[in-house]
This record gives structure tokens, sequence and C-alpha cells, in this order.
């Protein structure tokens, strides 16, 4: 019988206590100093500030779409629920409080998820934890499929505007950008992420000025700063005051990605870029938006495009177009990134990752992962055709992700870093409250279309949690035969195998025994090499491991030792490098590495319904090879195969 070695098999070590990051002028440990502040808060433009940038495209819109009256109170009060949102969920939650929860460095809702449950270990809150982490995760999928296509399809209708004849072609147009889209990704964002700062604050640059003009033809709009008017228009209208909440919620669509773009910046840049450009630039264009309809209230069809001089209406939408594209672009790799780390996690099998730039260990590509995304994204297209049915299928999901971000946040503050309920608990009621409001709004949506991101995330949530179980009870078979090593030392005292020269690697999910396969080589071949290694590898639930802190040695007899090698989720295993900068060896060619290979076979034994067995032997079928993951050359391997019964 072979032992299964994967990633996903990998032991999720406790992390340290966690304390409330430190903080330097960029906000993590790759500088320091104004220029160089400046420089990350203008990369952060692009690719932190796309898709939340690109919701003035639809969410004014969106929010009098269901027959609201454009009166002059009614656009005072959209305007000012949209201006609170951005400032408590935005400015507040995310900016000045989740932001400061970095896991090394990293942010994202499966960081903040192993920092809010490494404390609750013993806790019966533990389980349900890792099931908000992983529920919010798949969430994210479902974003990262409508965010493309309701961002490019909402700046491309912005033709219907120019030119009425192109109406025809709007569609069509916008899947072969979206297809453009997602083949160049195997490039990598390194070619074009240089130009996203730029066009992005461009297009800051771009909505300010249409705000400020129409601002300029009545500035009495700004009297909807006031949070009162957002009251009373919430108060005077009851249930249907509610579901506009709907469409203000999309005005915030997008906040999510400050967390989890935390380890690509630091806070300091991100809040630079948010507080001088970001926020006032989304301000301006939402109270110019309103401006215009309380003179024109005729615009609403497309309030935005409607702002635009005739002259510059081609343009705009090319801009548009850009920044929409962009947008996608953070969304595509923060899917990547979140993949990645629940491979690392044990959630998802282990998948073909491709590093696009031999120094930014950031960037990377998932062919399989991307092109499941273009074909979801083209497949909402087709099936919505517009951005605002698309509209209704956007916003459930995300709000779910927010309040479980909210959650989490909530266990991390209360039992990580210390804080009293007196502090604790109101400071979450700020954000939770608002947040129930918004899913109740956005609940009407499911059967409008929100119900597609929610099966999506209920489709990769079955995935992550049959992936995670079935690698526990694959283990679980393992651990009843395993041999103690105590037992193996003495049969071989008793063969006297041959040893031969040269040093044999085998690895192991468990850090006692003897491996499966090292038994069943010796018992077929009754030979050993001179120097055997039983090697484990282990994911932390931290981002990153400090290098002294990489792996354990311990010497054993018969020339036996046993290395346990420890990787965080952001980082991705190196078997040879670990052994070569142990001393154990100093070249691989004189190295073997032994793996299992297991044929899963589904029984009635209890565990998981034979259905989910199905799907995780299909889903181990096709994994990445653990060569490749491992970096372990092909040429330096042998497997040893077994039929495993779950």
């Amino acid at each position: 019988m072979s032992e299964p070695v994967t990633a996903s098999s990998a032991v999720v070590a406790p992390s340290r206590p966690n304390q409330a990051p430190p903080t330097n002028a960029a906000g993590h440990g790759h500088g320091s100093g104004s220029r160089y502040l400046f420089k990350l808060a203008f990369g952060a433009l692009g690719v932190v500030y796309g898709d939340i940038g690109t919701s003035p495209l639809y969410s004014v819109r969106e929010c009098f779409a269901g027959g609201m009256e454009t009166t002059h109170e009614n656009i005072l009060g959209v305007l000012s629920l949209i201006s609170w949102s951005l400032i408590i969920m935005v400015s507040l939650k995310y900016i000045a409080y989740v932001l400061r929860a970095d896991n090394k460095g990293e942010g994202g809702i499966l960081a903040l998820m192993a920092l809010s449950s490494s404390n609750m270990r013993k806790s019966r809150s533990y389980l349900p934890l890792i099931f908000l982490g992983v529920f919010g995760s798949a969430l994210l999928y479902g974003d990262g499929m409508i965010t493309p296509a309701i961002s490019v399809l909402s700046a491309v209708e912005g033709l219907e505007i120019a030119a009425p004849r192109l109406e025809p072609f709007i569609v069509p147009i916008t899947i072969a950008i979206l297809i453009g889209l997602f083949v160049v990704q195997k490039r990598g964002t390194g070619g074009i992420g240089a130009i996203f700062g730029p066009i992005t604050f461009i297009w800051f640059g771009t909505i300010s000025a249409l705000g400020v003009s129409h601002i300029a033809h009545y500035p009495a709009v700004l009297q909807a700063i006031s949070p009162w008017h957002g009251v009373y228009f919430l108060a005077s209208h009851g249930q249907r005051g509610l579901l506009v909440l709907g469409g203000v919620f999309l005005a915030v669509t997008g906040g999510e990605a400050l967390y989890a773009d935390l380890g690509h910046f630091g806070r300091a840049p991100i809040r630079l870029a948010w507080f001088a450009v970001v926020f006032p630039a989304l301000l301006m264009n939402y109270f110019g938006q309103g401006a215009l309809l309380i003179e024109h209230p005729e615009t609403i069809e497309n309030p935005f495009f409607r702002m635009v001089p005739p002259w510059a209406l081609y343009p705009v939408v090319l801009l548009s177009t850009c920044a929409t594209v962009i947008a996608s672009q953070a969304l595509i790799s923060g899917v990547y990134s979140l993949t990645s780390q629940a491979t690392m996690l044990g959630f998802l099998p282990r998948f073909s990752i491709r590093h696009t730039s031999a120094h930014e260990r950031g960037q990377i590509y998932i062919p399989s992962v991307n092109y499941v995304l273009m074909l979801a994204a083209i497949g909402l297209v087709l099936g919505f055709r517009s951005s605002s049915a698309l509209a209704a299928a956007y916003g459930i999901a995300v709000t779910l992700t927010m309040i479980i971000t909210t959650v989490l946040a909530f266990y991390l503050v209360r039992y990580g870093w210390g804080w009293g309920y007196y502090k604790a608990v109101p400071l979450t009621l700020v954000f939770f409250i608002p947040e129930m409001f918004f899913v109740s709004a956005n609940a009407v949506k499911i059967e409008h279309g929100g119900w597609v991101p929610l099966a999506i995330g209920a489709v990769i949530f079955t995935i992550m949690v049959t992936w995670k179980r079935g690698r526990e009870i694959l283990s679980e078979r393992f651990r009843e035969q395993l041999l103690p090593l105590s037992d193996f030392y003495d049969v071989i005292a008793v063969e006297l195998p041959a040893r031969v020269p040269g040093t044999a690697v085998f690895m192991t999910g468990a850090r006692d025994g003897t491996p499966p396969a090292l038994l069943h080589n010796f018992l077929h071949n009754r030979v050993l090499h001179q120097n055997i290694v039983l090697l484990t590898i282990v994911t932390d639930d931290t981002a990153r491991i400090a290098e002294e802190e990489r792996f354990k040695l311990e010497k054993l007899d018969h020339g036996f030792c046993r290395i346990v090698g420890r990787y965080g989720f952001m980082e991705q295993p190196d078997a040879p490098a670990l052994l070569i900068s142990s001393g154990l060896i100093h070249t691989v060619e004189h190295t073997t590495f032994f793996l299992g290979r297991e044929n899963l076979v589904a029984t009635r034994r209890p565990g998981m319904a034979r259905w989910r067995v199905s799907l995780f032997a299909f889903m181990s079928r096709n994994a990445q090879p653990a060569t490749k993951f491992f970096n372990i050359p092909a040429d330096r391997v042998m497997e040893i195969g077994a039929q495993i019964e779950l």
C-alpha cells in the first residue's frame, strides 16, 4: 500500500499567536520613504481599485431600475446612501479596520480564516470558522466570473449612445474583448501591468472632471453628503427603499479586493490611493450623475455616458473599456492567488501553476482556472445580454463574502488580539448591521439571476470540502496499516538487506511510522539505499515561513533521517532545494524520490457518500503530478501504486 503525497495532504500547523501587524512607510517590507510610497500607491490604482472604480458605469442607473421615481428627494437620498456606504463599508471597514489583519504581510479571506481560527483550535467555533472561510472563498469564484462580464459589457454599452446602430454588435464586441483578455493571461501581468496605473489614473481623473462639470450646474446636489437624506429615503419608502439598497451596494463591490491585494502593496499605499484619488473621484462622479438626473430625469437609462459631451463619447467609451479590462484583470489574478492558497491549505487538488515573472512570486497563471473563467464569463454575457440583467445577478455573493469577513475579523480581534467584548462587539455591529440590510436587499435578486453566483459558490464549496475530507479519510486508511518504524528496524536486522549507494527520499504525509512506499519497495526488491530520508512537507497557516524555520532535521538509526519541511500557504514547495539546504544531499544526481500513487475505489465504508468519493477520485486522477508540484526531476522518481478503498 502506498501513501498519498500531495500538497493537500500536508498538515496545517498552528501559527504563532497573532499580533496586530507593525507598519512602515509602505506598509510592508519592500522599502520605505515617501517616493517609494507614492510609487506603490500609483501602482495600487490599477490593481486594487479597478473594480470599484468602474462601478459608476452602472450603480446609479440600477438604483432606479426597479421603477423608483427620479425626484429631487429620491436622487439626494440615493446619493447619500451611496456616499455613506463608501464611507462605512470601504473607508472604515476595509481601509481602517480589516487591512490591519495581515498574515505575514498577506491578506484575503483564506488568510483571515487562518488567522482567526488559529486561536480557536480547541473551541467548538473552530470548524464553523473554517467552513465560513471556505464558503466565502468559494463565493469569490462566482464574483471572478461575473465581474469581467458585467464590467466589460457595461463599458461597451456606451456605444449605444455614441452610435445607436451599433447596438446589435454590443454582445459580440464584449465577447471578443473577453476572449482577448483571457488569452493574454498566459503572458503574465508584468508587461501590461506597468500601464495599469497610468490608465486608471486617467480614468479617475476623467470621471472626476465629468462629475465636477455637472456639479457646477447644480451645486445644491452636494447636500446629499448629509446622512439624513439617506435615512429619510429609507424611512419614507419602506420596502421599496430597502430594495434600492441592492443597487446602492453595487457602488461598493470591489471593496473586498482591498484586503486581497494587501500582500502586493501594503496598507499605507492602499490607504493613500483611496483617500487621495479614488474616494474623491467616486464621490464627484456620483454627485455629478445626481446633478444631471435632477436637471434631466430622462437620462436615467444611462446617466454615466449621458454626462459625456458628444465629442468625447468615443474616447470615453474606449477609456472605460480599458478601465473595465483592468478591473477584470485584477479579479482574474485574485482568483489565481485564491486557488494557489486553497491548494496549499489542502482545500483543492494540485493545479498546474506557471510563474510568469522571475522576480514577482505573486504573478502566476493557472491555465485550467483561466479557461473555466473565460467560458463562464462568455456564458454569462450570452445568457443575460445586458449589464442591467447581469446586475440582477451581481451583489448577493459579494454581500455574503463581506459578512463572512466581518465575522472572521471579530474572532481575530476578540481571541487573537485580545480585544474585550465592549470594544469588539460594537465595532463589529457597525459593519454587520448595514451588511444585513444589503443582504436583505440583494435577496430578491436570487430569482432574477442571483442564484447563479450562489450556485457557482455551492459547487466550488462542495469541491473544496470534499477534497479536504477525502484527504483526511485517505490519511486515516494509511494510518490503520502504518508499520511502526521500530518494527521495520527489526525486520531489516533479521533480513540484512543489501545497501546500495545513493540517497532514497520517501515522501510521506505522516511524521511517524514507516512510509508504505518504503515498506513495499523493500518487500519487492530486498534492498535499501545507504542513506534514507523520510521527507514530510507541512503547510503552515501563515503566509510565509522564515528560512531559519524552514526545516527540522532528525537523525535516526540504520542510516535513516527524518526531515520536516515547512512552507507558508503563499509559498511553492521545492523538495530538492529543501534537501540541499539541509545538507543531506549536494545534488539530485544520485538521489531517488519514492512517491505513492493510489487507485481509489468507492466502497460503503463510513466517511463520505459514494458520489463524493467518486468526485474525490476524479480530482485525484486529474491533479497535477506531485513531481511538478514539488519541483522533483521526473527522471529521479519511482512511483509505487496501490489500490485504496474509501
